[in-house]
């Protein structure tokens, strides 16, 4: 753990457990050892990638995030009602900070905020914003990845009552498992008193999900692409990222965005001394995106020990925040 002091007006102290180049070249080693191939997503965010993520939440066809800040918005009294005063608010995944901002102000006299963010670059950028728009709220970022569990830094005024907010629908990149096992963490995260605050894209049109990771600028793909970009700057392999193209589709029987990186051409790629053959058309899983329904994301949750204790969607039920606590 290395704590250093930056920041502003107000004093962040930040936390750096972010993944080594041997801990991102043996997760990529593995998931090229796979059959079909897959890369984790949780390497999109370098400092590109995050420019370009929120370039695509920006997007006419993303509706996500802006429904999402409309929702928050609408709902936030009702949020703080529920919530209650003096929360320590615990982000997995912070991006640009603007959700959290919302949240910030909204909330009855939050004690501190601690996002944990893969992105170093990111993390430091926004919790910089926050610093200065709450002088009040104790900044406490750690630079790690939220997948893991995560030693949290303790609040000079310590409440006890935990807010774990993830927004985004970042839940639905991760396979049932998985996401049990985070939510697991989040539980034990919490605490018996805390709650969590989960942002899920509900299931709806195909044709308008799709459209969502399907932009016309085309800034989806190139933030697809970028993960090889990283890959070859950080652990040194040789993806060609033009022989590469990026395609997203919904499987309805699944309700999931299923993203992947199509080889044009027979190659191979090298990577530690290793080496590995893609076929022309071998698709390579970089991402999924699950869609939820109130049944299917209850059964999920359940079998982490948590249940909703609230819920708030947008008036087209494109979108939904669910309050959750310890079963």
């Amino acid at each position: 753990m290395t704590p250093d002091a930056c920041g502003g007006h107000t004093t962040v102290i930040l936390t750096d457990l972010q993944p080594t180049a041997d801990d991102i070249a043996g997760d990529v080693l593995a998931g090229l050892s796979m059959t079909p191939k897959r890369l984790p997503s949780k390497y999109f965010y370098d400092a590109r990638g995050s420019q370009l993520f929120e370039q695509i939440t920006r997007q006419p066809e993303y509706y996500l995030t802006r429904v999402e800040l409309a929702l928050l918005d609408a709902s936030m009294p009702a949020i703080a009602t529920a919530v209650a005063a003096h929360a320590h608010v615990v982000e997995y995944g912070s991006g640009s900070g603007r959700k959290t901002h919302r949240l910030l102000e909204g909330l009855d006299d939050p004690v501190a905020y601690t996002p944990i963010e893969i992105s170093k670059t990111a993390l430091l950028a926004s919790v910089g914003r926050l610093a200065d728009a709450f002088p009040g709220v104790e900044m406490l970022p750690v630079c790690a990845d939220f997948t893991h569990p995560v030693p949290l830094p303790q609040p000079s005024r310590g409440t006890g009552h935990t807010l774990v907010f993830f927004p985004g629908s970042t839940l639905g990149n991760f396979l049932a498992e998985d996401a049990k096992r985070l939510l697991r963490s989040m539980r034990v995260t919490m605490g018996p008193r805390g709650r969590a605050l989960v942002g899920i894209d509900l299931d709806k049109d195909p044709v308008l999900i799709e459209a969502a990771y399907n932009d016309a600028a085309g800034v989806t793909a190139e933030f697809t692409l970028n993960l090889l970009v990283r890959l070859n700057r950080d652990i040194g392999s040789d993806f060609d990222v033009s022989a590469f193209v990026h395609r997203a589709t919904y499987s309805r029987e699944r309700m999931r965005i299923e993203t992947h990186l199509v080889s044009q051409r027979a190659q191979d790629v090298h990577l530690a001394g290793r080496s590995f053959h893609f076929d022309a058309g071998e698709a390579m899983q970089v991402e999924y995106s699950h869609k939820y329904t109130d049944h299917s994301f209850a059964t999920l949750i359940a079998d982490a020990g948590l249940r909703v204790v609230e819920r708030w969607n947008d008036p087209q039920d494109w979108f939904g925040l669910r309050l959750l606590a310890p079963a």
